[in-house]
């Protein structure tokens, strides 16, 4: 078994040799939920990583990721681009919930056919688990539009009152923060070089001002983290959808053979390998294994 995982160990570093080339960047690769508990194995993971000193500007992060906490997404961002002026996100499979919010951070998204993103909705600690915060504000909202109508139930009242509301308001945060990270992401970085309209046939050719891209991401940011458009936390986002409801820009890899075969080799490889030993949380760099 030694000799297998060794063997093993050997391919993926030489795939994550060949997409570091190809990317001409720094490459790591992360797999898990995002959890404040990770944030200094993270730190210190970037930092062993710009040892070496190699002049790269630019990372390229594989994302395989559930979400997790927007806190830890932001404490992320801040090591990263401490390090990088330049952030490229690949998501082979998914990333959901705070590891869209984590892409809307980069420079670049590049996905293929296959991969999805999720919406926004926040995960919060409830003392258990983590659970969606706009599942419960949107229900709260509902029975709070009922009340005013004068058809909530006896039952629904019940439900009601006994809410906490210094956790409610702890949602609301969860919430606001959310949207407020994914707006000051995008026009940072992923609307950095947008100049000129594209799709608005009113627009196209015309020059962007700072006030349209700070409109346009907080449409993004609002639809993202609308539960009526997608109506499940866990609901896939796909490219098509992205590009064509969203109108965000996404690099598809899809017909880019040599491309998707690299990414697809090593991303295959290795959540293989992370699934037969039960990690829970896997990072991978060339100078980490």
């Amino acid at each position: 078994m030694q000799i297998f995982d060794r063997t093993i160990r050997e391919i993926l570093n030489q795939n994550l040799e060949k997409l570091e080339a190809k990317f001409r960047s720094d490459v790591i690769f992360y797999y898990g939920e995002i959890h404040p508990s990770y944030e200094k194995l993270f730190r210190d993971f970037i930092e062993n990583l710009k040892e070496e000193p190699t002049g790269n500007e630019r990372l390229t992060i594989l994302l395989n990721t559930p979400g997790g906490s927007a806190e830890t997404v932001e404490k992320m961002v801040e090591i990263i681009r401490h390090h990088y002026k330049e952030v490229f996100f690949v998501v082979p499979d998914y990333a959901m919930s705070a590891g869209t919010i984590f892409c809307m951070s980069g420079d670049k998204i590049f996905m293929d056919y296959s991969s999805s993103l999720g919406p926004i909705d926040p995960q919060v600690f409830n003392g258990t688990t983590y659970v969606p915060a706009l599942g419960y504000l949107d229900k709260v909202n509902e029975l709070l539009e009922r009340a005013r109508d004068g058809t909530l139930t006896q039952a629904e009242f019940l439900i009601l009152q006994n809410q906490d509301l210094a956790m409610l308001r702890s949602y609301e945060q969860a919430r606001d923060l959310t949207i407020t990270l994914l707006k000051n992401w995008l026009v940072s970085y992923k609307f950095k070089e947008w100049t000129e309209h594209k799709s608005d046939p009113m627009k196209i050719g015309q020059p962007v001002s700072d006030e349209e891209k700070q409109q346009r991401a907080e449409e993004i940011a609002d639809m993202l983290g609308n539960n009526k458009i997608w109506h499940s936390h866990g609901r896939m986002i796909n490219i098509s959808k992205l590009q064509s409801v969203l109108r965000l820009e996404i690099e598809d890899y899809s017909e880019q053979t040599d491309l998707r075969t690299l990414i697809r080799n090593y991303n295959d490889l290795l959540t293989e390998f992370i699934a037969r030993n039960g990690n829970k949380v896997f990072l991978h760099s060339r100078k980490y294994f």
